[in-house]
């Protein structure tokens, strides 16, 4: 239940060039192929498209490249370890992206609580991607019990499916969803009752 079957082996190249066409020396270049696997196994951690994650190395890179050329702050040999220096810079931007999409996704469900209850059964389906967006965000053993209890299973069923009693099993349940809802701002409520 892990996402499903992953390849063996990611085959990522780093451009020596950022979007900008600006140049990358060949130490940052390296420093960027040594960091790339973490940093997309960093960005599917976030939810974020290995290609666009391997875009914002480029741009990490293309910017240290500047920054160690240009000798506004430190010469190039004083940063001892530069793939960490070069990763640090590559959350700095894949955060950002993050921020901003709990932002937007904040604003999206505050926007469809506001508007009136419609007989439209597009809405309906619209509200349920929603959901499933939203509880993608959550790890897979997170998402299969939800799964498992809107199909009807009981919090035994699926306490027995993991080797744990119903209550842990619920109780971890509702921790993830209480987390999902303060990262999007939200205040949650008491745990709803099995009429909820």
């Amino acid at each position: 239940m892990d996402g499903g079957a992953r390849p063996p082996k990611l085959r990522v190249t780093i451009s020596p060039v950022d979007r900008q066409g600006r140049s990358i020396s060949p130490a940052v270049l390296s420093a960027a192929e040594e960091v790339v696997r973490r940093a997309i196994q960093h960005a599917e951690h976030l939810l974020i498209d290995p290609a666009i994650a391997t875009t914002l190395l480029e741009d990490a890179a293309g910017a240290v490249s500047r920054v160690l050329q240009s000798g506004r702050t430190l010469p190039a040999d004083s940063v001892h370890d530069l793939p960490s220096y070069l990763f640090r810079a590559f959350l700095r931007r894949a955060n950002r992206i993050r921020r901003q999409r709990v932002i937007h996704e904040a604003r999206l469900l505050s926007y469809i609580n506001e508007l009136p209850r419609s007989i439209n059964p597009r809405g309906d389906l619209e509200v349920q991607i929603l959901i499933d967006e939203l509880i993608t965000r959550c790890d897979p053993k997170i998402r299969d019990m939800f799964y498992r209890r809107v199909h009807g299973f009981s919090w035994n069923e699926i306490a027995a499916s993991y080797g744990t009693s119903a209550h842990a099993a619920e109780s971890s349940f509702w921790q993830a969803i209480r987390k999902l809802a303060q990262k999007l701002g939200f205040k949650p409520k008491d745990r709803p009752t099995d009429e909820d």
